[in-house]
């Protein structure tokens, strides 16, 4: 099953002055493939500290933290193998977390957020693309689409660690709300 990555989370930038995520409108979602076909989950617990500043990209950072048990695949007997040893390992790793180092301006409204990933026990840098645009309430809005290598975290490991059974890559999409 999809014992994915969920690590999603990764560095999404929101807008400072005491500005705060609206989790209700936001979400960290994930694709993988087994044998093929793919398959959708989501987190449904996570938290961000995020501090974007446009004008000022040195100061801006943007922090996650995901419940790995909160996995979301729309099957029990899914989540909770996922849950096991050779996938997640909640019982000993039971959070995933993104600490951003940076973030730099790639074009009009689109930026790089580079930090550290930390899932099962290892971490390692990962750069993630973020659009950040105003919704029709003039919240802000950051979408983050990139792909996670699930193998060098130990995620599916034993038979699982087979990319022809379950793909190396997880794409992760987040889509972060930030009250205006």
């Amino acid at each position: 099953m999809t014992r994915i990555l969920a690590f999603v989370l990764l560095g999404i930038p929101v807008l400072a002055n005491g500005q705060g995520v609206l989790y209700d409108k936001s979400e960290i979602r994930f694709v993988s493939r087994q044998m093929g076909v793919e398959v959708e989950g989501r987190f449904r617990r996570w938290k961000a500290t995020v501090d974007f500043r446009p004008t000022d990209l040195a100061q801006s950072r943007a922090d996650f933290d995901v419940d790995l048990a909160s996995i979301d695949l729309a099957s029990e007997e899914s989540e909770a193998e996922v849950r096991r040893a050779d996938w997640f390992d909640t019982a000993r790793f039971p959070a995933a977390s993104f600490r951003s180092s940076s973030v730099r301006a790639t074009g009009p409204d689109r930026y790089e957020v580079t930090g550290k990933l930390a899932m099962k026990g290892v971490t390692r840098d990962i750069v993630v693309p973020v659009e950040v645009r105003k919704d029709t309430s003039g919240n802000a809005v950051a979408e983050a689409r990139f792909a996670v290598k699930r193998l060098p975290y130990r995620i599916g490991d034993g038979p699982w660690s087979d990319p022809s059974v379950v793909a190396d890559d997880v794409v992760v999409r987040a889509r972060i709300v930030i009250g205006k």
